[in-house]
């Protein structure tokens, strides 16, 4: 009995192993389609969806190069082992005209292919172009990259968001976006790619939603302690909500002006969104000329001894 009950202990180990990982394996496919979801594979507008075309293309063009690689590998290996002596291979070393057209012809049509396709959709993807295809006046939102949030101001509505972004789906939307610290790069994977920010220069960006839903964004420019934490949430919401949301937000009594900027500025984190009813005119310009002095500034200057 002593010996049955002894032999069967590694089984149950090789079982217990198996079962951790079949749901560790599990577990990671369940990851990776959350990430897919929520990834450009998984587009919600025309330009994330243009992206995933592209994507799909290059890759079924880069199958022609690797599949011949992975194929006649193993049979190569194989037709040529050491057990068979009938097929020993002496080539010619001097020159092959069949390996050499193998070895260019091919490489170079698909980088021609591929520079005339990207070379279209660079043109036509430019952020500073207008969405092929859009109708209607874009909405305008200034962005800027603070260490560690977003600040998002919509200088029509004369309102700001701080790590939250909401946008009417179906309208275009232009980006103009500019940093208050260190280079930063947005990501917007589902809407419009990457693009980044930088103190002291205005980039742009434009993108539409086509229908409500909610989205993320985040920066995937390392900037210190809080980069981790340096995303936001997308609220793609109908233009009726729109309104009702514009007009909440402008009830805030909070105020963007160049003292609430320093402070929020500071290198800091929040637990959850900001809004400010009121936007002082011109502060974005001020802070992409640098007119403003930075809140992490100061910080370091009062974190200095005195002499």
């Amino acid at each position: 009995m002593t010996e049955h009950r002894l032999s069967g202990i590694p089984q149950a180990r090789r079982a217990a192993r198996a079962r951790a990982i079949i749901l560790l394996l599990a577990s990671l496919g369940l990851s990776g389609c959350s990430s897919l979801s929520r990834g450009f594979l998984a587009p919600g507008g025309p330009i994330a969806r243009a992206e995933r075309h592209e994507f799909l293309i290059v890759g079924i063009v880069l199958l022609f190069v690797m599949a011949p690689v992975f194929l006649l590998t193993p049979l190569i290996a194989w037709h040529y082992r050491l057990a068979n002596t009938k097929s020993a291979f002496r080539p010619n070393w001097g020159f092959s005209w069949i390996l050499e057209v193998l070895i260019w012809v091919p490489p170079t049509l698909i980088v021609i292919g591929l520079s005339v396709l990207l070379w279209g959709s660079t043109v036509r993807l430019d952020p500073y172009r207008p969405v092929p295809g859009a109708t209607g006046k874009p909405l305008d939102v200034d962005v800027v990259s603070l260490d560690w949030k977003w600040l998002f101001i919509y200088p029509a509505q004369h309102i700001a968001t701080v790590n939250q972004l909401v946008l009417p789906a179906g309208r275009p939307v232009h980006f103009a976006l500019t940093s208050g610290t260190v280079m930063q790069s947005l990501l917007m994977p589902q809407l419009a790619g990457q693009i980044y920010a930088m103190a002291g220069m205005r980039t742009e960006l434009n993108f539409l939603v086509h229908a409500p839903g909610t989205y993320w964004g985040e920066n995937t420019q390392f900037n210190g302690d809080g980069f981790q934490n340096q995303k936001f949430q997308i609220n793609a919401i109908t233009p009726a909500s729109f309104a009702d949301w514009v007009a909440h937000a402008q009830a805030d009594p909070h105020r963007l002006d160049d003292a609430a900027y320093q402070t929020l500025s500071r290198q800091s984190t929040l637990d959850k969104p900001m809004t400010f009813g009121a936007v002082e005119d011109g502060i974005f310009q001020r802070i992409v000329h640098q007119q403003i002095t930075p809140g992490y500034v100061i910080q370091h200057q009062e974190a200095k001894p005195h002499a």
